[in-house]
Parts: structure tokens; sequence; C-alpha cells
């Protein structure tokens, strides 16, 4: 990448504007504060560049073609929105704090994500600052923050940025995440952010004025794909490899999760995801941070986190979107849209014992077989989870799981995510209860764009919802309803949720065998509504069994687990319950319906802690 696009303030109020734009032979720059245009070099590569005489602060718009002024394709900083000019920034000023801070492995990690505009009655990044001492003593590990790629208006979920360099003005812009990135790793937290490189969305997009941004040969189902594989594709890839190294470099962010990664269309011998994994490798040898990629996918394809040498794409993790189905089909009974393809016990054992449910086999929701085998990869590759924002606002009534369940099937989702094998997800609210809807809001401007919208979404659901029952996208209203109330995890039912999460949080991280596990070190079955899950250690074993039933079940401790110490002392101790008897193994231990239990396999009189309770 010789070509660093976009504008970079040199100092000595010098900036260097590199511009793509193949399409055009002649680029203007017009410098707003003091008003005066200025000639850019052309290259016969396409890039057109210029060095001026302008400050930090400057506000400035490209002149192509028919003279028409755009904003910069590559800006850092659009502080009047997605239809005023591009501003000059120095994104190195920020002084840092965080030289002590290291990360830790993902397998290390539960992940909270969040969005900013509704995680805080302000919807800024200094407001979400105020919120992470909660977060520490929930215990969590990282924070994944929805996209902040500036967006039109002020509300979003964050998919339809235009500016992918250019954080969101309305929520405090670069400056402000920078401090949020320093202050969650002043307090040891990693930030996980969202980006967007399979599409952009439709107001404000100026790419494709400029060059080959997108194709026609693709469709995506929000718009034009990119073109990651046709002419002119190298400038395109190197535009968005950028992008994701500003998010590591500039920004401090330690991993990337990578929306909807099915629908990057890519035919070349090396993809772009393979190409932005090596870069990211190398970013991390370089700098000593992380620089880890997570990728959001359909597909059920294990090659995404293969290594390249075996013929993967190297990327370092995936969502598991078939342990949540199978997970909240159990649950709720619901067997509409892709939750027509599950519903057992057996399913979320497979999804324990090997990463996907589907691995080749028939599925009814697609028509067709998905998936391929996932056994080979290790779990600490797979992000699990009972919620997320895709899962809850692609609902009509955008409802979480606690509005739709008893608090018992609530409490026993909490426990089927922290126990099982993967990197544990909440989304927001989660933790103890929240029950404000998540569902989806736009700030367009253009009143045909917002039509579009709402005809999109009350057609996405017209066979299970009428179009009265759901939320207006553009309204703010919608956007204010989805605001949580962090204050409830102080309050009844709420409370006692948000203490189980933290005890569940603290069980992972004190037991080595709830931690990093291989795939023989983590077996699951399924008998009846009854699921029993081991996970053992050299140290260390944990057995868990899962009520899946309207109706009081039984499990059997087990016996001849391997375990450290005497086998005629061993011992089984209630892992949430200090006070419970200790068990001999072979014991029947009661479920009540939807309950749950873990056990750890001790020494008798010996001192099983592993860590200060939580």
């Amino acid at each position: 990448m010789s070509h660093r696009v976009g504008a970079r303030a040199l100092g000595d109020s010098t900036t260097r504007f590199v511009l793509w734009a193949p399409e055009h032979d002649r680029v203007r720059l017009h410098l707003l504060e003091p008003d005066r245009t200025l000639e850019l070099e052309a290259g016969n590569d396409g890039y057109h560049s210029a060095s001026a005489e302008c400050a930090v602060g400057t506000r400035y718009r490209y002149l192509v073609g028919d003279g028409e002024e755009y904003a910069d394709p590559a800006s850092r900083s659009q502080p009047e929105g997605v239809h005023g000019p591009s501003e000059v920034v120095d994104l190195g000023a920020y002084e840092w704090h965080d030289a002590s801070y290291r990360a830790r492995p993902l397998w290390d990690q539960v992940i909270y994500e969040l969005h900013i505009g509704t995680f805080s009655a302000q919807g800024t990044f200094d407001a979400a600052i105020a919120g992470l001492d909660e977060l520490t003593e929930l215990g969590v590990g990282a924070i994944e923050i929805m996209p902040v790629a500036q967006f039109p208006g002020r509300r979003n979920w964050g998919y339809d940025g235009v500016f992918p360099f250019a954080v969101q003005n309305s929520y405090g812009g670069h400056a402000g995440l920078q401090r949020l990135v320093d202050a969650c790793h002043e307090k040891g937290l990693g930030v996980v952010l969202d980006v967007v490189y399979n599409h952009l969305g439709p107001e404000g997009n100026v790419l494709g004025i400029y060059g080959p941004y997108f194709t026609d040969r693709y469709a995506t189902p929000w718009g034009k794909a990119v073109n990651f594989d046709g002419p002119g594709s190298d400038e395109v890839r190197a535009y968005f490899l950028q992008n994701a190294c500003q998010w590591f470099c500039d920004f401090h962010i330690d991993a990337l999760r990578l929306d909807a990664v099915h629908e990057i269309i890519d035919r070349n011998a090396t993809t772009f995801l393979t190409e932005l994994a090596r870069s990211a490798r190398e970013l991390a040898r370089e700098s000593g941070s992380p620089c880890q990629l997570i990728a959001e996918s359909a597909d059920n394809d294990p090659r995404l986190v293969c290594a390249e040498a075996a013929g993967g794409t190297g990327l370092d993790a995936q969502w598991n979107d078939d342990f949540h189905h199978a997970m909240h089909a159990v649950l709720t009974g619901e067997d509409f849209g892709y939750y027509l393809d599950y519903g057992s016990s057996e399913d979320l054992a497979r999804a324990m014992n090997s990463g996907f449910v589907y691995q080749g086999e028939h599925s009814r929701f697609r028509k067709r077989r998905h998936g391929a085998a996932s056994l080979a990869i290790a779990p600490e590759r797979f992000v699990i989870f009972a919620q997320n924002h895709d899962h809850v606002g692609n609902r009509p009534r955008a409802d979480r799981l606690v509005t739709i369940v008893s608090p018992e099937k609530a409490r026993l989702a909490a426990a089927l995510v922290m126990l099982a094998p993967g990197i544990p997800l909440l989304f927001m609210g989660e933790e103890y209860g929240e029950t404000a809807p998540f569902p989806y809001f736009i700030d367009h401007g253009d009143p045909d764009l917002i039509e579009a919208v709402r005809k999109g979404r009350a057609a996405e659901f017209s066979s299970i919802a009428e179009k009265d029952q759901l939320y207006d996208p553009a309204a703010e209203s919608t956007y204010v309803a989805a605001r949580i109330d962090r204050s409830l995890r102080h309050k009844g039912e709420h409370a006692r949720l948000f203490e189980l999460y933290r005890d569940l949080i603290c069980l992972r991280r004190r037991n080595p065998a709830l931690r990093r596990s291989p795939r023989v070190a983590a077996r699951a079955h399924a008998e009846g509504g009854l699921l029993t899950a081991v996970r053992t250690h050299p140290e260390d074993t944990v057995l868990s069994f899962f009520n899946l039933t309207d109706s009081i079940s039984a499990g059997t401790l087990a016996t001849g687990t391997a375990a450290a110490g005497d086998p005629n002392r061993r011992r089984w101790r209630n892992l949430l319950d200090p006070d419970a008897p200790v068990l001999a193994e072979g014991a029947r231990v009661s479920l009540e319906p939807w309950g749950f239990a873990a056990y750890h396999l001790g020494v008798e009189g010996g001192n099983d802690a592993k860590g200060d309770r939580r």
C-alpha cells in the first residue's frame, strides 16, 4: 500500500491530500477556510495528490468532473454529517495512557456487545466511559462496539455507514472513540470494533463518484456489492486494508468484528479476507498488539478460521449462530424462519461438541444442504451467545429473550452460554434482564429512502406480524425505546440475574476446565431433555447439567472421571452453591424444570478455590 489515502496532517500546518479517482483526469481541492482551490497532481495509477498549507480543523471538498464538490471518500471526520465537507484531523495527536495494557487472548474473554447511541441516555463515547466500572464489576474482558463509521443523521444501528474512516460525529468523533478505548485499556478491558466491508449505506455515499468501488456483477441484500475482484479491485482492497490498519494503529482497537463476510463476494485465488488476515498478523508482529479478526458468517464455513497454510482464510474466530439458534428454539419453542431447523437438546449438544449443528446436512429452512464439518475447529474459534443485536432487532417487536421466556429459562440461557466451550458474548443489558427492545432505527434525510426502509421491514415480517405491530424505523421514539436502563441491575429479579452472570463469569476465570478447551476435553450429550456437559483439564473437572424440560429431572454425577488426588477421596462440589453438601461419585442430582447445576470434582478436605468468589 504505497499510497495512504485521505488527508494526513504532517505538522507545521501542512497537510498531505491523497485521493484515488481513476475515473477523473483532473481533481481540485477546495479548502473552505480560508476559501481557496488547489490543483491535485494526477499520477499514472489513478491517484491524485497535493500538499497544502492548512491547519487541523480545516474543512474541504474535492471538485471532480463537471465541477461538483464532494467529500473525501477517505475522510477522517465529517463534523456536519454525511452531506457536509470533510475535516482535516490529526489522529496521532491523542496522548495515550495504555502503555502498560496487555490484551488477553480471545479464549480468556467474555465479550460485551454494545451500541454507543443506546448504551446511555447521552449516546456518546464519553457517556459510555461512565459505564465501564459496571462492566469490570460484571467481569467481562472486552467490549464490542457496534459500527461507528459516519452514517446519516444521529441515530442508526451503524450498518448504513458511508465514510468508513470517519467516526460518527454525534457519538463524539475520532477523539471520543480514542478516549473510550484508552479508558477501557486502563481498566483492563479489550475493545472489539464492528466494521462493515460488505456494503456501504445509500445516503451520502460518494465512493462511486471517484472510482470502481462497487460492482454490478454481484448484489447484496443491502444494494451493490463492493468490488473486491473486478477491474480496479486492487486499490479498492487497499482502501479497506488501510481502514483496518487505521483502527488497529490510530485507535488501538484489539480486534475487528467483520460484518456478514458471506456477502463479501470475491473470486480471487487470494481473497480480500485472506489478505486482511495476513495484514493483521503482520501488524501484530510489528506492534506487539493482537490485531485479531472475528467474522460473522451465515455459511457455517470452518475454512474462515483455518490457517492459510491449511487452505483456510486465517481469521481468528467467528460467530456461531447455530449455538444461538439451537438454544433459542429449545427455550422458546419458536419454529419460524431459521428456527425451523432447530429445537432439540441434541442440537445443543452437537453445537457444544463440534461447533456447528449443520455440517453438510439438509436444512429445511434453506431447502438445501448447509455447512461443513467443524469438529477439528477448537472451541476458542467460536463466539457463542444467547442474544445479540441481530437476533433481538430482527424480530417483529425486537423483544429480548427475558421478555418472551420465564426467569428460569433466562437463567438457564446464561448458564448454557457461560458453561459451554467457546467465547461467550453478551448483548448490552442481557446481564440483568434488560426489557427494552432493540428495534432497527434510522435517521435518513431522504423521504423516499425512509419509505423504502419501512416497506422493506414490513415485507420481511409480513408472514408473522401485521404492519401496525412493527416499530417505525424512522421515528425517534423507536430509538429512544431502545435505550437501556442499567439501574435495573440493582432491582429484584434483575439483581438476581446480574449476580448469576457475575458468578458464572467468575467461574470461567477461576476454573481451568471452563477456560481454554480442546474438543476432546469438552463433551456433551443429551438424553431426552437432559443435557450433560463434562469439561476436563489436568487440574480440574467440571460437570454441568441442564434440564431443558417443564418437568423435574435428575442427572448422575460421573464416576471414574480423571482428577488430581486419591480416587477414593474424590467428591463433587456445587460450584454455584458452596453451602450445598459435597456429593460422592455416582450421586443423583435433582433439577427443577429449566434448572441447571454445575459441579467441580475435587479432593475431600482440599481447597478447591482457584480465586476469590464474586
